[in-house]
């Protein structure tokens, strides 16, 4: 007997391992760890993943799989035991780590249906019912419950008449096309096209092209190129000349690109040296994590390109993440450019279908190289021989919901397996990669200054308080508004940077002070010029806007910050003649807006790309010669311990857009703190002084690279329940640690409540504390067992987001 052990898509504690299951006789040997397969689990049937295979099992009475889904494994035995790694490390459930690792087309659907017992007949059931059923027909669960008769169906059920059923059904359809090929030799076309009459001129063209190109060809294509209807190929099938058939092909997203081929370029001596230690280490198989620190446009991803091409003439594969979708197109076109059709693309702006496809390629081994974002780290290649992490320091490396992993976390262990590099490459690296590089648990790489010897822009930061006390009330300094025009008249192109979407932060009444609210969460509503709505960035929450203040009824309603879409209207009445683009959340939603905006840059369309973070790295345009930050302070005053890290890197980033090529760049910052270290430093790029400040201050206050730190949050839709169950929490965390450790909490997050649930929470920070992890699942199976009461608990080991 053949039995399979398969974690099951039921994600709670008590069926958090595996389940053993009976191989039916005709899938016996075709079974193999990795696949999914469908299995009864209670009345349902449900989707699981084969984790191993035995001969026995201590379970007397076992059930039988019913159907395998795929026919050879979508998880390779790597991923399978990274998938236990990742459990571990993230103390989430098997099947969000599996899960996870797939294209979202691969996610099971579930669909419910009710269809006749087997010992039932549509007869026997009441005649308001019997329509449904008849001819083996089955009733969709949805509708059941839009036409209100789920009871009566349930009691025909009773009867043992009627069974509830769920499917599994795939998301994904492969996508088919219709191909034409000949079904005789070229003798006999050659033949038959004397046969065929001259009033059927059409047919003979047909069957020229086939002599001409004796291959199968796309039935849209041949008639496009020959312009001849489907007529004339039936009529050439109907006489067993040519056959149709359906094809799968690949839903290509740069099917209509062409990419330039580009030679490897030569190196600089600083690249030369930078390089040496990663070829070195992929020639001898060697594990080791190399950190490249270079400042913007030193020319990372030329040693990127030459590492992979090294890679790839050993017959190895490669994984390239990039942090942001908007960098994408950028990066897509220099792996195109330098490895052609042996790149597959992952990231969040392709379809579903899309992205199952290039998931595909992969795992046929049709590619070598992925570029993509944070989940391309999962591909299942079989033999990789380099991992590159860009912009390493990037938040959204980290995922937010389970399984709560970091892809550089991820990108190491996969290379252990491999004996690969990891190169992470940044301009301003993460204060705990540099911290390592400093401590030779990474190995450090510099690349101190630009490819041709260019300057770092020169930067200015402006005093907006100053511009206020001296009655300058506008968004934009003196300073930047002189030099856009000055851009405008040289033909130049300008970058302005805010990091807030919509039209205004908050609106407020100045009569009683009264700020429009979420009623769902503890925040203001974001006004929306466009749509004249406001909106709640964290629910979703939708209203129209005030023209009164609800509160006292005063006419007095003003909007208070600045947002893109504001500053685009500001644009428009001081610089009529300039010619905008917006890129934010907003402009970008739609499939491929992204690369039509900066193509559309690119080709001198616009003279000012104003956007949000999305265009403060990677961008690389050589007419770009003045980037403007409009407000520094943004980020410097979130309560995140971060915010003076995260606000340098992204000053220095986007400093890092201008003057990139020939023309000499130009930076101004915009801010009302000019006094804080970060602006400071991010203005004269010294990255390594402002390291040695952060690093005091996360010394003194007990903060990451030093302390470890873990994160539980707690919700509810009542605050008493809330505060109970996370000071009941922390007081059991305080019994279990050393007094090493420091427990914070419980605390109320900074964004108290969002969607009608409270929110407390707990912050540990730790150095080692061997018993924690024990102590963390502890408190996670007391607590899920407690869902029924409707509390969530969330831990986020090593988080990235405080709020």
């Amino acid at each position: 007997m053949e039995i399979a052990s398969v974690i099951v898509d039921v994600p709670t504690k008590q069926t958090d391992r595996a389940f053993d299951y009976i191989i039916p006789d005709q899938w016996r040997g075709t079974i193999q760890p990795g696949m999914r397969v469908i299995v009864p689990f209670g009345p349902r049937h449900i989707q699981g993943f084969v984790v191993g295979l035995n001969s026995e099992s201590n379970v007397n009475k076992l059930r039988e799989i019913i159907e395998p889904m795929d026919l050879k494994p979508v998880l390779n035995e790597e991923l399978l035991e990274l998938g236990n790694w990742l459990t571990e490390k993230t103390l989430c459930f098997k099947i969000f780590a599996y899960q996870v690792m797939l294209p979202a087309a691969l996610k099971a659907k579930y669909e419910k249906k009710v269809r006749l017992a087997k010992r039932g007949t549509a007869q026997e059931l009441p005649s308001n019912l019997q329509v449904f059923f008849e001819n083996d027909r089955e009733l969709d669960w949805e509708q059941a419950i839009k036409m209100r008769i789920v009871p009566p169906l349930q009691r025909e059920a009773a009867k043992g008449l009627l069974e509830v059923v769920y499917e599994v059904k795939e998301r994904v359809r492969k996508k088919h096309q219709r191909f034409v090929r000949p079904t005789t030799c070229i003798n006999e076309l050659l033949e038959a096209i004397q046969t065929i009459p001259s009033n059927a001129e059409k047919q003979k063209l047909v069957l020229q092209y086939f002599v001409k190109h004796y291959d199968e060809v796309e039935l849209k294509t041949l008639t496009d190129e020959l312009n001849t209807g489907r007529s004339t190929i039936k009529s050439l099938v109907d006489k067993n000349l040519l056959m149709e058939f359906d094809k799968e092909v690949y839903r290509d997203p740069y099917e209509h690109r062409t990419f330039e081929r580009t030679k490897p370029l030569p190196l600089t001596d600083s690249q030369a040296k930078a390089i040496a230690p990663i070829l070195y280490s992929i020639e001898q198989n060697q594990h080791e994590v190399f950190l490249l620190y270079g400042v913007t446009g030193s020319g990372k991803t030329e040693i990127y390109l030459q590492s992979i091409q090294e890679v790839i003439e050993k017959g190895q594969e490669a994984i390239v993440l990039v942090p942001e979708i908007a960098l994408t197109p950028q990066m897509v076109h220099r792996f195109k450019g330098r490895f052609g059709d042996n790149v597959a693309v992952l990231h969040s702006g392709l379809s579903a279908g899309e992205k199952y496809d290039e998931w595909r390629k992969i795992q046929r081994k049709e590619v070598k190289v992925v570029v993509g974002a944070r989940s391309a780290i999962f591909a299942p290649f079989e033999n990789l021989g380099i991992i590159i992490i860009d912009e390493e320091h990037e938040t959204s490396y980290k995922q937010e919901e389970m399984p709560r992993y970091h892809a550089r976390d991820v990108a190491i262990e996969r290379a252990k397996t491999y004996n690969c590099p990891v190169v992470l490459g940044s301009a301003t690296p993460s204060l705990e990669s540099f911290a390592r590089a400093q401590k030779k648990v990474y190995q450090l790489l510099t690349l101190p200054s630009r490819m041709n010897n260019q300057d770092l822009p020169s930067v200015d930061v402006i005093d907006m308080r100053e511009e206020l006390r001296e009655g300058n009330r506008s968004m934009f300094s003196r300073k930047l508004f002189e030099l856009l025009q000055d851009r405008l008249a040289k033909k130049q192109q300008s970058v302005l940077f805010l990091n807030k979407r919509g039209h205004s932060s908050f609106v407020m009444c100045r009569d009683c002070g009264y700020v429009v609210n979420c009623p769902n969460c503890d925040i203001s509503l974001t006004y929306h010029r466009v749509r004249e709505q406001m909106k709640c960035h964290y629910c979703g929450y939708e209203s129209y806007v005030p023209t009164a203040c609800p509160e006292c009824n005063s006419e007095y309603i003003r909007y208070f910050g600045t947002g893109t879409q504001k500053v685009e209207e500001e644009l428009g009445k001081i610089l009529p003649e300039a010619r905008v683009i917006r890129m934010d959340v907003d402009t970008t939603g739609r499939k491929g807006a992204h690369e039509r905006l900066l193509n559309d840059f690119k080709d001198g369309k616009a003279d000012i790309l104003l956007g949000t973070q999305m265009i403060a790295k990677g961008l690389d345009f050589p007419n770009i010669t003045l980037v403007g930050v409009l407000s520094a302070d943004t980020m410097l005053h979130l309560p995140d311990f971060r915010s003076s890290e995260k606000t340098f890197q992204l000053l220095t980033q986007v400093s890092g857009r201008a003057g990139r090529h020939q023309l000499p760049g130009e930076v101004v910052i915009q801010t009302y703190t000019p006094e804080h270290y970060s602006i400071e430093l991010a203005a004269s790029q010294d990255y390594d002084l402002f390291y040695q400040r952060e690093m005091l201050i996360r010394k003194l206050r007990h903060y990451p690279p030093f302390y470890y730190l873990a994160l539980i949050t707690v919700s509810h839709e009542n605050l008493i329940n809330v505060v109970a169950a996370t000071e009941k929490m922390v007081n059991y965390i305080r019994s279990q640690v050393s007094d090493k450790a420091v427990v914070l909490g419980p605390a109320a997050s900074s964004i108290p409540r969002i969607n009608n649930r409270y929110r407390y929470q707990c912050l540990i920070k730790y150095k080692r504390e061997p018993n924690l992890t024990k102590t963390l699942k502890t408190i996670l199976d007391q607590y899920q067992k407690d869902t029924k009461n409707g509390l969530q608990v969330s831990i986020d080991v090593n988080p990235v987001i405080l709020m």
